[in-house]
């Protein structure tokens, strides 16, 4: 035998364990970064805040007097109010027992000292304290062991709540404990179920969660030093969002490598082979989709509120481990797996190329069936398809998102609610919510008047560290105290400014709230500021119009660009782009009525149109982009109408079961019960789902065949 007949080959012992080396160091990176990110999961409370004036614009009233208060109360605190009725007038003994309360509370960790004494109701059948806890201390702690305070010394014949802001942030907390276990477990059973349904393989599903999974602890672990180190703020709510998103978009990647893996192991006898033409024809399609992800994402940068601004960076990294999980770990997995993987329905080598020299997946069944059937009846399809869809978005009009009470955004029971339900039937709405009002101290008593005369204010008291919050009445005459026997307190004086605290004839979080403050800030001096909780209701809302108006024009205008570049077309990004809008107007129009007359919600914040706008645009043109790129990679050589059928057929399985997973995982918010992420859940799901059977399935591929090569124009490269 000679040198060049040798055996094993030249080059065998050097090429095999380099081939074998590098999947073996990406699946060891992974389990490294797992393994680091996974304790986080556990630890997202330190870095997470629920404080709605966290994500104001720094330029907003309300942020601005919010970081001010303490310098006049003299503490940094979110107020609670303890409320105790009863069915009938309250005797002495009774009042005499909850007269005894405020002077026990200061105890309670978290509580701060300056707690008001007991005041009663004109019809004296209930009592209200203040009291003032500390912001920085865990408020949902504080606010359960004040609870179980007041209702050990409560005399008989009568009942307590908790309400006031405390009260609402402590239901809000709540509502997101547990979320890491909760929604993670109802997410990951949802797509390990369909994904046995689709693949009806036991090992391919895990080897599909696992990725998602571990993309998930890298993005995690990144977000949490983010936060950690005040970069962007993080909530229960966008630690949902990002928790969702990532499963699902790891998993609609890994997805579009699998099926262009197992086509490849059709043609291929050698793993490694498979493994480069299923990167080579996936990694692209991945790279355009999260491209378009990331890039929608981030014009949330412009939002005035912060807590768009850092949900945008925070989903945009989860969306950047999804992509590298999808086509770094899951091929190294699949590498060392091969044809395994598929068991018990291993794909089995054999196909030979076509005339033109390519190897494709053949399609048989309904996906072989759909695409002759959408040419020979194009126009009547797409025709159909839009008047469908046209007859939804006109329910968009009946969409009511202009703001919803801040006691609707926790759903089922709450005390909380409760509580300031039976606040207003005893005291003015506003009780324990007042208008904070910044003002020059020479100015005090005439805008107290001003304030006074405004329909909806019931009376207006000044700050003092003399006495406890709203017991420093200011009148036509002056400052007195509520208190019996104490007398009128000196005003707190910081700067030359004086705080003035306005109690509301209507509940803080309501509409005729709303409209008092709008006519409060009208009326009074143009130096004056005007926060609380009112007043952040107002101008959260008015930046989400705002935020709304501005970056869903943004949006279109830079996933067109991205579809420009990636199809080397014009007329059918455009065409992309008008299917993909029509489809997000039918999914709020179908959501308008299910919201209104289906759940009978109260209605919806302004945000809600604008997140469903940037995950149904940027997650619907995934899938056209998964479709398209392999049209327009299979148009180049048979032409556009056979490319249209061929790419239907490869990918119309694989985008179907990949809008499934996606609809499926978003639709585990709905486990939270918060309003906003029930919403944005079905919104999002049956968006993803329309997208998936109509446009995507119908509407795109009648056009592409009615179109036939004119779609691509100005490309000439494809022929009719």
């Amino acid at each position: 035998m000679t040198a060049s007949q040798s055996f094993p080959p030249r080059g065998f012992h050097q090429k095999r364990p380099l081939r074998i080396l590098l999947p073996a160091i990406l699946i060891l990176l992974w389990i490294t970064a797992g393994a680091i990110g996974g304790p986080y999961f556990g630890r997202i409370d330190e870095v997470s805040s629920n404080d709605p004036t966290a994500y104001l614009p720094t330029s907003a009233e309300s942020t601005q007097v919010q970081h001010r208060l303490a310098d006049f109360l003299g503490e940094d605190a979110i107020p609670a109010i303890i409320l105790i009725t009863a069915d009938t007038k309250l005797s002495t003994n009774q009042l005499n027992a909850i007269n005894h309360i405020p002077s026990t509370l200061p105890g309670i960790d978290g509580v701060l000292k300056s707690t008001s004494p007991a005041i009663p109701s004109e019809d004296g059948k209930a009592v209200e304290i203040a009291v003032p806890l500390n912001s920085n201390a865990d408020v949902a702690s504080t606010v359960d062991a004040l609870r179980t305070h007041v209702d050990g010394l409560l005399p008989s014949g009568t009942a307590a709540y908790v309400t006031g802001p405390a009260g609402f942030t402590s239901d809000l907390v709540n509502a997101f404990a547990g979320i890491d276990g909760l929604l993670l477990l109802v997410a990951v059973l949802a797509v390990f179920v369909i994904l046995v349904l689709v693949y009806r393989s036991p090992l391919l599903p895990l080897l599909v969660l696992a990725s998602s999974m571990f993309a998930l602890c890298a993005a995690l672990l990144t977000v949490w030093w983010l936060a950690k180190a005040g970069i962007f703020p993080l909530s229960g709510q966008t630690q949902g969002i990002l928790f969702i998103l990532v499963i699902g978009a790891a998993t609609d990647y890994s997805l579009l490598y699998v099926s262009r893996y197992r086509e490849a192991l059709l043609h291929s006898a050698k793993r490694g082979d498979a493994t480069k033409a299923a990167l080579k024809g996936s990694v692209e399609p991945i790279l355009a989709s999260a491209g378009t992800v990331i890039a929608g994402l981030l014009m949330l940068l412009f939002s005035e509120l912060g807590s768009n601004r850092a949900l945008g960076p925070i989903a945009a990294i989860g969306i950047v481990f999804a992509a590298l999980s999808a086509f770094t770990l899951l091929p190294s997995l699949l590498f060392f797996a091969g044809r395994a993987a598929f068991w018990p329905r291993a794909p089995r080598f054999g196909p030979s190329p076509d005339a033109s020299g390519r190897v494709h997946a053949s399609s048989t069944g309904l996906w072989a069936r759909i695409p002759r059937f959408i040419r020979t009846h194009a126009r009547p399809i797409w025709i159909i398809s839009v008047i469908l869809l046209l007859t939804a978005a006109a329910g968009i009009s009946q969409l009511k998102a202009d703001g919803v009470p801040s006691s609707d955004l926790v759903l089922g029971s709450s005390e909380a609610r409760t509580g300031q339900k039976l606040l207003g039937t005893h005291f003015p709405g506003g009780s324990g919510s007042p208008v904070y009002v910044i003002i020059p101290a020479e100015k005090l008593v005439s805008t107290a008047n001003t304030m006074l005369g405004i329909d909806g204010v019931q009376a207006v008291s000044v700050a003092s560290k003399e006495s406890p919050s709203g017991t420093a009445q200011v009148t036509s005459a002056g400052v007195k105290s509520l208190i019996p026997g104490r007398a009128s307190p000196t005003p707190t004086t910081v700067d030359g400014n004086v705080l003035l605290e306005a109690t509301l004839t209507h509940a803080a979080d309501s509409q005729a709230a709303a409209d008092t403050l709008h006519t409060l800030r009208t009326s009074i001096s143009s130096d004056a500021l005007v926060g609380g909780v009112s007043a952040t209701d107002v101008d959260t809302n008015d930046a989400s119009i705002r935020d709304r108006n501005l970056i869903i024009p943004l949006i279109l205008l830079v996933v067109f660009l991205i579809l420009v570049l990636l199809l080397r077309a014009i007329l059918a990004p455009l065409l992309l782009i008008s299917t993909v809008v029509l489809s997000f107007a039918a999914t709020m129009g179908v959501s308008a009525f299910v919201f209104n007359d289906v759940m009978g919600l109260p209605g919806a914040d302004p945000s809600v149109p604008l997140f469903g706008f940037v995950f149904l645009v940027a997650l619907g043109v995934d899938y056209n982009i998964f479709l398209m790129t392999r049209v327009r990679e299979e148009a180049l050589v048979v032409g556009a109408r056979a490319g249209m059928s061929r790419g239907l057929s490869i990918t119309g399985g694989v985008i179907t079961s990949a809008g499934i997973v996606l609809a499926s995982t978003f639709a585990a918010l709905a486990v939270i019960p918060v309003l906003f992420l029930l919403q944005l859940a079905f919104i999002v799901a049956f968006g993803v789902l329309l997208d998936t059977v109509i446009v995507r399935t119908l509407l795109v591929p009648a056009l592409g065949f009615e179109l036939g090569r004119s779609l691509w124009w100005p490309s000439r490269k494809i022929r009719a």
